[in-house]
């Protein structure tokens, strides 16, 4: 059937796995329970994937990759340009998945949405972009070339609060430059973390066994994943320490791997005292609390210069009082659940803490379900625990700065470097305090939830290493050879003569 014959009819079968271009079930002895965060019902159960699925998968990869690379870039181009169409045609569906499976709201769903038809987008460029180079050579009749070529497979490790998006985000620019793909989403969020692309993907005429989906506990795949002798890149995004381990497991793996990781954030949002207040709450409100905080880039951490601290504390406290909080599937919903009952229980003892280091709660409230209402604190310092870890909640510290030089060093007194805002009134102070700020990614007069197709993503210090995006994707996902033509006989500096 052709993609507009399709169209009606809803994607099915998510208790099997696409595994070298067949779906079945996982060969694993345990099954995994999908969840809907808000209600807890059960979206479906998914036999897990064992390691000789793992193999299997991998395996395909690199047999399905070599006729997937040798097509014209035009191919590869048309292929994700009807997976952007799909998008289109299936927008409810997919966007109904986000809110039930990742418990994000309506506007956090559509903002993922866009997100991921944007890189689709994108990719189907890519394929263009992908160039070698002629270069000077100091020896006559040399000719020296640059190919840029696919590393072959790649590994894609993604994470559940952003599950498609940050699926697609290295997913979509490695197969548009020619590899395969084998993922690993979240055990939250497979559906929308894999699965779901797996059927876009299908029905764009992408080929058997360049695109799988590995299900699977971490305990039992999870560093077979990574040092497996097939993929020569690991794409993951997630928490530092995990991070960490996989740069470990990959250094000490039979074959090396490159790796590109974004990792965990501490995002400061800087207000210094000629910011214009109102547009500062607004861009706060938006950069801390949507998908509950549950974002990598999101505000960690308010720094306020102390000329405009207590106007921005009460103007931001009651703007948090005014945000619904409920069904994420409700239009005006703003808040909804979190992911899991270890994430609540991880956000209940940063409270707890919180409290008992002397920080004032300003707003707050008890859970009902998974969803956690907001809760704001001011009297924080950078010391306390609450500043100094990743709260992945909606859970927003404020700390006080004296000046604008006190709030750069407590913005940079972290040993992540994600992403950050500065507000100001005056754009090239801003400039000038945004170049201070070591993160990767800094915004003035903006906050900080940004992502966008062809700009560089990615962090500084513990935040990751490598960036996504545009020609950053492409220098990711594709590795340089370097080939010399002799056209004319070469003299060396001995000859037969001389050896005799």
């Amino acid at each position: 059937m052709t993609i507009n014959e399709q169209s009606h009819l809803p994607y099915t079968n998510f208790d099997q796995l696409p595994i070298n271009g067949q779906w079945r079930h996982g060969k694993g002895a345990k099954v995994l329970r999908d969840l809907n965060p808000y209600d807890g019902s059960t979206l479906v159960e998914i036999p897990h994937a064992n390691r000789d699925d793992l193999d299997e998968a991998y395996r395909g990869a690199q047999q399905a990759q070599l006729s997937w690379a040798s097509l014209l870039p035009g191919e590869r181009t048309a292929v994700m340009r009807r997976a952007a169409h799909i998008m289109e045609v299936r927008r409810e569906e997919i966007v109904a998945w986000l809110i039930h499976e990742s418990g994000g709201t309506r506007i956090k769903a559509n903002l993922e949405w866009k997100a991921v038809h944007g890189v689709l987008l994108e990719a189907a460029t890519l394929p263009y972009l992908v160039e070698g180079r002629i270069l000077p050579a100091d020896i006559p009749g040399k000719e020296s070339r640059m190919y840029r070529k696919p590393v072959g497979v790649v590994g894609v490790i993604s994470p559940w609060n952003w599950p498609l998006q940050l699926t697609v985000r290295s997913a979509a620019p490695a197969l548009a430059v020619g590899n395969a793909v084998v993922v690993k989403p979240a055990s939250d969020t497979p559906i929308t973390g894999g699965l779901l692309l797996a059927k876009i993907f299908e029905e764009a005429g992408l080929p058997p066994g360049v695109f799988s989906v590995i299900v699977g506990a971490g305990s039992e795949i999870g560093d077979a994943f990574v040092t497996h002798p097939a993929p020569r890149v690991i794409s993951f995004t997630g928490s530092t320490p995990v991070g960490r381990n996989i740069a470990k497991l990959s250094a000490e793996s039979s074959v090396l791997k490159r790796l590109e990781l974004e990792l965990g954030g501490n995002g400061p949002f800087v207000v210094l005292q000629d910011a214009e207040l109102e547009q500062a709450v607004e861009a706060a409100v938006f950069g801390k609390f949507l998908h509950q905080g549950q974002t990598c880039m999101s505000i960690n951490r308010f720094i306020v210069d102390e000329r405009v601290h207590d106007e921005f504390l009460e103007r931001l406290a009651n703007r948090v009082r005014q945000l619904k909080v409920g069904d994420p599937a409700a239009p005006d919903t703003l808040i909804g659940p979190v992911i899991n009952e270890s994430q609540l229980n991880g956000l209940r003892s940063k409270i707890q803490d919180a409290i008992s280091a002397g920080a004032c709660q300003v707003v707050g409230g008890d859970a009902q379900g998974l969803v956690l209402p907001p809760h704001l604190f001011s009297q924080v310092t950078n010391q306390m625990a609450l500043a100094q870890t990743e709260s992945f909640g909606p859970i927003a510290p404020i700390i006080r700065a004296r000046n604008e030089e006190e709030a750069l060093n407590i913005a940079n007194d972290t040993e992540l470097g994600l992403a950050a805002a500065v507000f100001t009134r005056d754009a090239e102070r801003g400039l000038r305090f945004a170049q201070r700020l070591e993160t990767g990614m800094a915004h003035v007069n903006d906050q900080p939830v940004n992502d966008l197709p062809y700009n560089p993503f990615g962090g500084e210090k513990n935040s990751g290493v490598g960036r996504f995006n545009g020609v950053w994707a492409i220098a990711a996902f594709t590795t340089d050879q370097w080939i010399t033509v002799q056209h004319t006989p070469r003299h060396y500096p001995f000859n037969a003569t001389m050896l005799t």
